[in-house]
């Protein structure tokens, strides 16, 4: 796996603030929860993957440059 540089965790950390509401639209795991499962951001870790509490109590990393959720408003 390639680690993203330091400006790209940064950017990512900017888009998806602690707090901010997600929803899956892609994930390859089997124990991801359903596509279309709306979520919390707790945080970026160092390899700019979103730390999610599923609404379904799930929680499942978004793996940055595998997995994708998208930002919403509530």
């Amino acid at each position: 796996m390639r680690f993203p540089s330091k400006e790209t965790v940064e950017r990512v950390r900017a888009q998806y603030p602690v707090g901010c509401r997600v929803i899956l639209r892609r994930m390859d795991d089997v124990q991801a929860p359903p596509i279309g499962t709306k979520g919390t951001v707790t945080g970026v870790d160092d390899t700019a993957s979103l730390l999610v509490r599923w609404d379904n109590g799930s929680g499942l990393n978004v793996v940055y440059g595998e997995d994708y959720a998208e930002r919403i408003e509530e």
